[in-house]
């Protein structure tokens, strides 16, 4: 595929390092802090817990919005060897950083309805319930009224 130099490497090794502890540092703080506000709510109020994973990728439109971001990773993948084939290394780096950036922004365009549209259903079902907080599963070991169900009920309509 790509024929990099030891500086390249380097380089990108290097980046994949700092955004994977970026990405430890960020899940450091989210745990943190949504731990103190379930300790906060728990006393006064009802929690349930939902797993927001499952009701995403249960989703009606989520089939769809895979198809259309695997046919946008193809398309970009053609255009990459197609554009890169008189292109140098920098260059080629460059452009695929490109891509990269155009992948992620359609990413977010494709899924982000679909995560908005869980959440809502999430919010329509606590108010229903009269639940002052909704975690997810996978972040809590015990208790909470869980609230899957319900919500892939009022997504699907069933």
């Amino acid at each position: 595929m790509l024929n990099l130099g030891k500086k390249q490497v380097k380089f990108v090794s290097l980046a994949v390092a700092a955004f994977f502890m970026l990405g430890v540092v960020g899940l450091a703080l989210s745990q943190s802090s949504t731990t103190s506000v379930a300790a906060a709510a728990g006393s006064s109020s009802n929690i349930g817990v939902v797993n927001q994973k499952l009701l995403i990728s249960q989703h009606p439109d989520m089939a769809k919005a895979q198809e259309t971001m695997q046919a946008e990773i193809d398309s970009a993948s053609k255009d990459f060897d197609t554009k890169s084939a008189t292109m140098n290394d920098k260059e080629k780096q460059e452009y695929f950083a490109q891509i990269q950036q155009r992948l992620a922004v359609k990413d977010q365009e494709i899924f982000n309805p679909i995560i908005n549209k869980v959440d809502a259903a999430i919010k329509a079902v606590a108010d229903a319930k009269g639940l002052a907080v909704v975690m997810d599963k996978n972040n809590v070991v015990y208790g909470g009224q869980d609230i899957t169900d319900d919500v892939g009920k009022k997504i699907t309509g069933k």
